[in-house]
């Protein structure tokens, strides 16, 4: 005769460690998404960070001789200058970032919808509770994947540094992790955290906010089921949303992150994320916050919709419950 501790232990993990469960298949998930669109937020990055007004300060001649390209001529020029692999440069400290934020953001989410928050009878979640769930859920999941993005960002400009002829400053991921705490210690890695929180929480508001609405919209409201139609619906609306909220947000962080720094891992070009911001807005106009945003686009949109559906799929095969 079975004991109640023989049923836990033959009980499938996913129902055992619900959060673990959900924190891993979402990393999962995640990285699958970042393998397929990483060259889009290389390219992104590098459209962002070209043209800073800020530069000019140092006497950096980086930016005036970096030409304003478009989407497309960047990509081919990573790839014609840098070769085609670089299009993936950076891509593992991504991988981490990822594996550790969309965990964290995607557990959190989930228990502030289902403990905190709660549903109401008829199963509906109002948007005010969602919008706060997206924001506080990007907050978390961004602030524990601080570090693995700041190395992200910094070793996505090196095939950059290489052709202007500067010394590159990191010979992988480890040395990279390890050189940033070397000369900033542990308050070096955690660089940048402001602005990247502050992208995070409207990201996600745009991202998880609008695709939980939305997928219960379609499957309350309308003959859609809970199916890979209406994830893939859902998850295009999130996509173009998050790209809208984030992409001013997303400039400054990149913007932030990969400035040189004094050996206290202080800024050189700017003292918060207010001064860089009103920085490229006065040298550079309003627009300068939307560099990048055809490729962010382009990227979120492919990201989530492969994220989702991907994410979907796994909690099915594994025996949890739909998002």
């Amino acid at each position: 005769m079975s004991t109640p501790d023989d049923a836990e232990r033959l009980s499938p993990l996913a129902q055992r460690w619900p959060r673990a469960s959900k924190f891993l298949l979402s990393g999962c998930a995640a990285t699958v998404a970042e393998l397929a669109t990483f060259p889009l937020d290389l390219t992104k990055t590098r459209l962002q960070i070209q043209g800073e007004a800020a530069l000019a300060r140092l006497g950096d001649g980086a930016a005036e001789s970096a030409p304003y390209r478009g989407m497309v001529r960047t990509a081919l020029g990573i790839v014609q200058e840098e070769g085609f692999l670089k299009l993936w440069q950076g891509v593992t400290p991504a991988i981490y970032r990822h594996i550790v934020y969309s965990g964290g953001r995607m557990v959190t989410y989930e228990h502030l919808r289902e403990v905190v928050f709660g549903k109401s009878e008829d199963k509906h979640y109002p948007l005010w509770k969602s919008v706060i769930g997206g924001m506080m859920a990007g907050v978390v999941g961004q602030f524990l994947a601080n570090p693995t993005d700041l190395v992200k960002v910094q070793m996505q400009m090196e095939g950059k540094r290489k052709l202007e002829g500067k010394p590159l400053r990191f010979r992988g991921v480890h040395h990279a992790f390890a050189k940033i705490l070397a000369e900033g210690g542990i308050r070096g890695l955690w660089a940048g955290w402001v602005p990247n929180i502050q992208r995070a929480a409207l990201v996600n508001m745009g991202d998880l906010t609008t695709y939980d609405t939305v997928k219960h919209y379609l499957v309350l409201n309308t003959p859609l089921e809970d199916n890979i139609v209406t994830h893939g619906l859902s998850s295009l609306c999130s996509g173009l949303v998050a790209s809208i909220l984030g992409t001013p947000a997303d400039v400054i962080k990149s913007r932030i992150m990969n400035q040189p720094r004094d050996k206290q891992g202080r800024g050189l070009l700017y003292k918060s994320s207010t001064d860089c911001l009103i920085q490229a807005v006065q040298g550079e106009g309003f627009l300068s916050l939307y560099k990048g945003f055809l490729p962010s686009w382009l990227r979120m949109t492919p990201w989530s919709l492969v994220f989702w559906l991907t994410y979907e799929k796994i909690r099915e095969m594994s025996g949890v419950s739909p998002f």
